[in-house]
């Protein structure tokens, strides 16, 4: 069969996750026997336009374009964090975070002045956020809304450089850079914590046998077991990998829904 695409773009934010996360990958599709070609879809290319295509192999694709794509993806696995705030589930949240020598020290402080986003299809960078307010704060108002800032990064530069007061950023790319771009994270601050939702899946969009996907699933689900992967494993502050059900995204899903039913930001 002709190779489908990987990419791991979610979750390559430095250098060393970028390299950890194609030795994870390539491991899993070789011991599975399912060719694949890394496709890097850099920015500003947006994932959208990835995920959209039928020819994924093994893609890092977000919980709610996974719940909402027709026909819908193959889940393939999803990583368990091994640090202790994700309590040995494969969940994640959003932190939301201040400039590190801003005056904010609660998200109630931030009312009032400017809030960003990444980009408004984003579980991570928009929708938690929103119901985090929505749920707990429903009379909060900001001065102005910033959007467009594509990913967490575009938050945390547009936070050190004065352009907003408050943004979300998807927790666990936020561990990620913490881990290995300490000096870029140590530019922000974290001031509160959305609710957990499921961690982002691996998906595939190919077409992929039965056998296939077992085969895949098995490769992920074992890949702690192979100890040539525990530095790259240890570099993504992985513990392992699980299979979730598609359904497990539903929430996600509906989340959005009651967003998009509330007044819109700008």
């Amino acid at each position: 069969m002709r190779a489908l695409l990987a990419n791991a773009r979610m979750y390559s934010v430095t250098p060393a996750a970028s390299a950890a996360w194609r030795t994870l990958i390539a491991w899993a599709a070789r011991k599975a026997e399912v060719p694949v070609e890394f496709v890097e879809h850099a920015p500003p290319k947006l994932l959208s336009d990835l995920w959209s295509r039928g020819d994924l192999g093994i893609v890092q694709m977000c919980g709610l374009p996974a719940s909402l794509r027709n026909p819908a993806p193959t889940i393939l696995a999803a990583p368990v964090p091994a640090l202790p705030r994700y309590g040995g589930k494969a969940i994640y949240m959003s932190d939301i975070a201040v400039k590190a020598d801003s005056r904010f020290r609660t998200l109630e402080d931030t009312f009032g002045g400017v809030a960003g986003y990444t980009l408004k299809d984003s579980q991570s960078g928009y929708f938690a956020f929103r119901t985090l307010l929505l749920t707990k704060y429903p009379q909060a108002k900001y001065k102005s809304i910033v959007g467009g800032l594509l990913n967490p990064r575009g938050v945390v530069k547009a936070l050190a450089e004065g352009r907003i007061d408050v943004g979300p950023l998807d927790g666990y790319v936020f561990d990620l850079i913490r881990a290995g771009d300490p000096a870029f994270a140590a530019q922000v601050r974290v001031i509160a914590l959305t609710d957990p939702t499921p961690m982002p899946p691996l998906v595939s969009t190919g077409g992929l046998s039965a056998s296939q996907v077992d085969a895949l699933r098995g490769a992920f689900v074992d890949l702690h077991q192979e100890k040539s992967l525990d530095e790259a494993r240890e570099a993504l502050l992985i513990a392992h990998f699980v299979v979730p059900e598609l359904k497990a995204y539903d929430e996600t899903k509906r989340r959005a829904e009651r967003v998009e039913k509330a007044p819109p930001w700008p």
